[in-house]
């Protein structure tokens, strides 16, 4: 075999659906487009118009407001947390931060922080160190004998 000869295996790549090519090809004269009409040409951009009614968008009123600079939490519950305990994917005795939850597949990504949330029961007595947690959160882990460490106090919003 040489460099020449190499070439994909039959039904490795699949061609491209040529249209416009004829009554046979199954694709040709409107080329899959329909019938006549705007739609039918090219550079069509009609997404939300009505035929020149307000459209629907633009009439239904408009709430609220999203901070562009928000922080992104990455979240976690109590009970995930003491489920990764039991399957040994974490150690109790040792203090857990982001790297350890990360390791052991709670968060994907650290994001902004990982918030530590209140679902769920803990029995087992953690140290952890978390950008924010809720305040029935902290007062779970302190009622199993654990601790909560928020190392920057103005980001951990209660």
């Amino acid at each position: 075999m040489r460099l020449n000869e190499l070439r994909d295996n039959d039904g490795a790549a699949k061609l491209r659906t040529r249209i416009g090519r004829g009554i046979g090809s199954g694709k040709g004269k409107t080329g899959g487009r329909g019938v006549k009409g705007q739609k039918s040409r090219s550079g069509v951009a009609i997404k939300g118009f009505e035929g020149g009614q307000m459209p629907l968008h633009m009439r239904l009123p408009k709430r609220g407001f999203n901070k562009p600079n928000r922080k992104q939490w990455a979240e976690i519950n109590l009970g995930r947390l003491q489920k990764a305990i039991d399957e040994g994917k974490l150690d109790a005795k040792k203090a857990i931060d982001a790297e350890a939850l990360i390791a052991a597949g709670l968060v994907r990504r650290e994001l902004d922080g990982i918030r530590l949330l209140a679902k769920g029961d803990l029995k087992a007595k953690v140290e952890i160190t978390v950008a924010g947690a809720s305040k029935t959160a902290i007062a779970a882990v302190e009622k199993a004998g654990g601790k909560v460490n928020l190392p920057a106090a103005d980001d951990a919003a209660a």
